[in-house]
């Protein structure tokens, strides 16, 4: 029943969207107003996006030691990327409730780091689970709380802390030296094979970051930039195409990724897997990845890949005005379900039913990117 209720409430503000868009207008920021008016609601995204960590935060399986839960990859880390930046476009003048536990929850368990437990400890999972679950978390924790601060210009001494645990866990020898452990559950595309792909959101966290770790104005070549950097540059050909396009979004601000032939390259591959309807498939950026249960991949266009594309060409320089892109998000602008605000996608290794609560995961992650492609869009826009 509240589940329902949370997306009738959704659903309404859809139908009040003019007098929203007029409210907003007269003593707010107008980018929310201009959302809706666009064909898309701002308000409706933030309201599923908060409704799904309400839940997550709750559901048992999410729990962990000290009263703390699980950051995840395809709810809780997207929507602490996508939610300040809706709120900014909201006008929203301190985070929301949801938002607010979940900076919480991360800020414990930073304070906390060498007394909390692991997400997955060896003892119960198996080795190496400790390790990857510290390297995941700490490249996690570090994004989160950087996009917090992005909101307010102001870089936290709990930021800098879990930077400072993010280096701390960083491989220093070895082939994967410069990246993290990662979680491997054989789940794409966050948890299977996905190393490449967490070593991508520590630069974009880096990026996030007002200018109080002195990456952005001092020199790009310390010790842990530069065994990143070097990572990322070494690895990249043997990536899958959406890891590629992480590393096309990220290298907008690590100098010395991608020369500029290679981002060209990485573009015009992207671009050519755009289907009919301007969307994008998943399904066509993972190579030759099957889903376990046997059942063939989604090759619907999706909100996570159409979002994911469209944000990191925009953070390449590629203007809106681009006909291939300005397609890409007319598709995200029609594709927002007016039921309850999301944007669905599709899972990698399952057919799921897109309206369970586990089947909703890569809707939280789509809901999260298309968010942020429109929003810089809305915001590339107004300059």
């Amino acid at each position: 029943m509240k589940a329902l209720t949370l997306r009738l409430s959704i659903a309404a503000i859809f139908l009040a969207g003019g007098i929203a868009a007029s409210l907003f207008a007269a003593d707010g920021p107008p980018k929310a107003a201009a959302s809706t008016a666009a064909g898309w609601s701002a308000q409706a995204a933030a309201a599923y996006l908060d409704q799904r960590l309400d839940w997550w935060m709750t559901w048992p399986v999410a729990a962990r030691d000290h009263d703390t839960f699980c950051v995840s990859c395809h709810t809780a880390a997207p929507y602490g990327l996508a939610r300040p930046v809706l709120g900014a476009a909201l006008g929203e003048q301190t985070p929301s409730a949801p938002e607010q536990n979940l900076l919480d929850n991360v800020t414990k368990r930073v304070r906390m780091w060498d007394a909390v437990a692991p997400f997955y400890p060896d003892e119960t999972r198996g080795v190496p689970k400790t390790s990857e679950s510290r390297g995941t978390e700490s490249v996690l924790n570090a994004l989160i709380l950087a996009a917090a601060d992005a909101r307010t210009g102001s870089l936290s001494l709990v930021t800098r802390r879990a930077f400072e645990i993010m280096w701390k866990e960083q491989l220093q020898t070895g082939d994967a030296r410069g990246a993290w452990p990662w979680l491997e559950f054989h789940n794409k595309p966050w948890e299977g094979g996905s190393q490449y792909y967490g070593a991508t959101l520590a630069a974009i966290a880096l990026a996030e970051a007002p200018d109080g770790l002195g990456y952005h104005s001092g020199p790009w070549d310390q010790d842990p930039v530069k065994l990143l950097r070097d990572y990322l540059v070494r690895e990249q050909g043997s990536q899958v195409l959406i890891d590629r396009v992480m590393l096309l979004w990220a290298s907008a601000h690590l100098l010395g990724v991608l020369t500029p032939a290679q981002k060209q390259s990485i573009i015009d591959e992207a671009l050519s897997k755009q289907q009919p309807d301007g969307g994008f498939s998943l399904s066509q950026f993972v190579g030759s990845w099957k889903r376990r249960d046997g059942t063939p991949l989604d090759a619907r266009s999706d909100g996570y890949t159409t979002g994911l594309v469209s944000l990191a060409l925009l953070e390449s320089g590629v203007p809106p005005s681009d006909a291939r892109l300005a397609r890409s998000l007319a598709w995200l602008r029609s594709n927002q379900q007016k039921s309850d605000g999301r944007w669905f996608a599709y899972s990698l290794n399952e057919k799921r039913d897109l309206n369970s609560y586990v089947g909703e995961f890569m809707s939280d992650a789509a809901t999260a990117y298309a968010v942020l492609a429109l929003e810089y869009e809305a915001k590339s826009s107004s300059h």
